[in-house]
């Protein structure tokens, strides 16, 4: 399978750029799926009905969330009548909406896609290794499903590298997410799980993780409250990871990132070269 994760869309810079490359890739790099991570795609705050509807009718297979899942109130009736949103798997029974969620491709290949909150500098949350440790004894990774992609919405590397070891050999694709600051660690871990400790925001570089710089700097510079963050207007850069597996075992082939547009370097995968 040729799997696309992207990374954290920021606001209408973020939505933008996606809608205007995804064709594109689909196309030319064969995808089988692309999932994209979206809970700063509403003004940098959560995910309305409306964004998703149009994320998912311009070529997004399924959206994760992270701990902006419900910023937007409106994601709380909506998220049960809509399986193609994934929230994190650790947050409280009870929470509504689904941890996993399940896509069978064109080709009849199966994709499980599950996410988990970080607990170091986040907030209270269940233990994510122990959500994935009950959730993986229901999907075999080359047995009842092709591919499993985990998204770790985590603040501290060192938990990220943590979660991707322990899941090693047993999923397709860790892809780290929440910093907004793309990483240079992707590779294909011993057991053959590709992994990247953040894959970084899809939105303007030039800002502070995506939101307006000058309002960013004076929250820094000053112990008086300031504006609401709004998120930045600029050419955004489209961040995401390719990630190819062998269709018998669901183990990484290879792993490229992807980064178009903006101000950050570009990175292109092979099959746009």
């Amino acid at each position: 399978m040729r799997i696309l994760f992207v990374g954290d869309v920021v606001g209408r810079a973020g939505r933008t750029v996606l809608l205007e490359r995804l064709p594109g890739l689909r196309t030319d790099l064969r995808l089988d799926a692309v999932v994209v991570n979206a809970e700063n795609a509403a003004g940098g705050y959560g995910l309305t009905a409306q964004i998703a509807g149009e994320f998912f009718a311009g070529g997004v297979d399924l959206v994760t969330m992270g701990n902006h899942t419900w910023d937007q109130r409106e994601l709380v009736g909506h998220i049960d009548r809509e399986p193609r949103i994934v929230r994190p798997l650790n947050m409280a029974p009870g929470t509504p909406g689904r941890g996993t969620a399940e896509l069978t491709t064109v080709r009849g290949h199966k994709l499980v896609v599950t996410q988990v909150l970080g607990r170091l500098f986040m907030g209270m949350t269940d233990d994510p290794f122990r959500a994935l440790e009950a959730e993986l004894r229901r999907h075999v990774l080359g047995g009842t499903v092709q591919a499993i992609l985990v998204d770790v919405h985590a603040e501290a590397t060192s938990e990220k590298t943590a979660l991707g070891h322990f899941l090693d050999g047993r999923v397709s694709l860790v892809a780290g997410t929440h910093t907004h600051i793309p990483t240079a660690d992707l590779r294909v871990l011993p057991g053959g799980t590709a992994y990247v400790t953040d894959v970084g925001m899809t939105g303007d570089y030039d800002s502070v993780i995506g939101m307006d710089k000058a309002a960013s700097l004076h929250r820094w510079r000053s112990d008086v409250p300031g504006q609401k963050l709004q998120t930045a207007t600029g050419p955004a850069t489209f961040c995401a990871v390719l990630v190819e597996t062998d269709d018998r075992s669901g183990k990484a082939l290879r792993a490229e990132p992807v980064r178009l547009g903006g101000s950050l370097v570009e990175a292109l995968p092979a099959g746009l070269r």
